[in-house]
């Protein structure tokens, strides 16, 4: 039998002591149970057997580690599982040892004080896992076959209402942050905190989380520092909400070579998609009725809040605002009343972790610059190329031309091109020029906070000394790669000197080769490496406002 190294060990009795029993078991799991866990068909074994190994905080409890392995698997995995619950456990648990373990399985008991004889582990067998129990109980209750299933006309009404919500459209002003309460008090539900989604142009709709203390915990765990995908995946399945979410349904027309997701067009449709986060559960889309009527009426309650108010929550700083709705039940058709208030406690404690998080790690970076991206038009085209020394006189002729001293007279130079509609195009010249002209360009890191990618952000200094982001690109894409170290490449090559040009013509037959009769305005200036500039890395946030 195999036993913790030394080493393991040390590091293990360095994690604080709690005084509290942890329930573990291994039980076999069928393919219906798995979406539950978060987990897909594909992790079942071949011949479809398999097993769900779990570790649960009896005492608090909450489920701090499970694993999905091929039923053949020694018991060695229900060891790992218990060392991964202990240093790496999901949701916003702080890494622990426990005073006690419960197993429902004599052989895993032997096995375990075998294993773990040097931990100082109490561990014991009951027949009986209170806590696991419940768990497979209500997994096998949500079994597809005793699901249940919502009455057609309560379907029709949720997306009715999720529709109405699509149409106000309250990411266009509120951030995920900026917390509305909707106080039921029925269905076991006091108050629902509702976070929308959407302002950062990556995913829409809303999170109604069931207690102030659920989102808390999720907001603290989303803004850790160096989080994996799977860190972050976990995260999102131990969350305790109900949500709605939009699928954009896009016409397959032409987009932008490289393009960032506010400059994509407006969707033709949208898809509303509903139900169920539990860190027990994991994702859910089938709600019990009373689930059900609560995500209902809370829509309801909200679509009138924010067609009352959308204009006061769009100001800042986030307003006091609330009001009273009575709206019927719909499983009882009583009248209920139900209580929308802005939470501004709530959402100035949310901010200040954001602003927490958002601080540099490393010294004092003084006044931290502005960044904005309201100047690239929507639709428009980046392109970055060197162009000939006969181009350049020819764009050195133009209505709206910076010239830099030091740039080379003779010679081609690498130019990011920013290629519009005429009227677009006029109307970002004009804002750039009176942004004192273009100071440099740089492709700085980001990082995309609720997945882990990186990217890097292609930005645009003024003479005003603001920043403006005009492309991203995707560090795990090879193409996004190659375009960026061409141009650090270039950077090199050319001792810093480049070009800004903006152009016209996007939707004709010059789009992605603009010529002279498409030039509205070129800036000569420098490209800069974020470090000259003074920039650490990014934390990316779009706005988005769709006509």
């Amino acid at each position: 039998m195999y036993t913790l190294s030394p080493f393991t060990c040390n590091r293990l009795h360095r994690l604080p002591k709690h005084p509290v029993v942890w329930e573990g078991d291994r039980r076999p799991i069928s393919e219906g149970m798995l979406s539950a866990f978060g987990y897909e068909s594909e992790d079942l074994d071949e011949d479809g057997a398999s097993d769900c190994i779990l570790w649960v905080d009896g005492t608090e409890g909450v489920l701090r580690a499970v694993t999905i392995i091929p039923a053949d698997t020694g018991p060695e995995a229900v060891a790992r599982t218990l060392l991964q619950a202990m240093e790496h456990p999901q949701g916003a648990m702080p890494p622990a040892r426990p005073q006690k373990l419960v197993v429902g399985d004599r052989e895993i008991q032997f096995f375990l004080r075998g294993a773990l004889q040097n931990l100082d582990l109490t561990i014991d067998y009951e027949a009986k896992l209170p806590v696991i129990d419940d768990i497979f109980e209500s997994l096998q209750q949500h079994h597809p076959p005793t699901e249940v299933t919502l009455p057609p006309d309560w379907r029709a009404a949720i997306n009715g209402q999720a529709q109405k919500m699509w149409d106000n459209a309250p990411w266009n002003y509120l951030s995920d942050y900026q917390i509305i309460g909707v106080t039921l008090n029925h269905w076991s539900i006091e108050t629902l905190y509702v976070s929308v989604l959407g302002m950062a142009g990556m995913e829409y709709g809303l999170l109604l989380y069931r207690s102030e203390s659920a989102l808390q915990q999720f907001r603290e765990m989303a803004l850790q520092p160096e989080r994996t995908p799977q860190q972050m995946q976990q995260a999102f399945l131990s969350q305790d909400c109900l949500f709605l979410n939009f699928e954009l349904i896009r016409d397959q027309g032409e987009q932008p070579v490289i393009a960032l997701p506010w400059m994509q067009s407006a969707p033709s449709g949208v898809e509303p998609d509903f139900g169920s986060l539990h860190p027990l559960e994991g994702l859910r889309h089938i709600l019990e009725l009373e689930e059900a009527a609560a995500l209902r009426i809370s829509l309801e309650a909200l679509n009138r809040f924010f067609e009352a108010n959308g204009r006061k929550l769009s100001k800042a700083p986030f307003p006091a605002v609330k009001a009273t709705y009575t709206l019927t039940d719909p499983i009882t058709e009583k009248p209920l009343k139900v209580k929308v208030a802005t939470e501004t406690e709530v959402t100035a404690a949310l901010g200040a972790l954001d602003e927490a998080a958002a601080v540099p790690a490393a010294g004092d970076l003084g006044k931290f610059p502005v960044f904005r991206d309201d100047y690239v038009p929507e639709g428009a085209l980046i392109l970055m190329a060197r162009f000939s020394a006969d181009d350049m006189a020819k764009w050195r002729s133009q209505k709206f031309y910076q010239a830099l001293p030091d740039t080379p007279a003779q010679g081609d130079l690498p130019i990011l091109v920013i290629q519009t509609s005429r009227p677009k195009a006029k109307v970002l010249a004009q804002q750039l020029q009176k942004a004192d002209g273009v100071v440099s360009v740089c492709f700085n890191p980001g990082r995309d906070p609720m997945t882990g990618e990186q990217f890097h952000l292609g930005l645009i200094k003024t003479g005003d000394g603001e920043f403006h982001l005009c492309v991203e690109f995707s560090e795990e894409d090879p193409e996004d790669r190659r375009l960026v170290q061409r141009w650090q490449k270039w950077h090199q090559q050319y001792q810093g000197h480049c070009g800004v040009m903006v152009a016209s013509g996007v939707t004709g037959v010059s789009r992605g080769k603009p010529g002279i009769k498409e030039a509205l305005a070129f800036f000569e200036t420098r490209s800069q490496t974020p470090e000259e500039l003074g920039l650490p890395p990014l934390q990316m946030s779009y706005a988005l406002d769709w006509e």
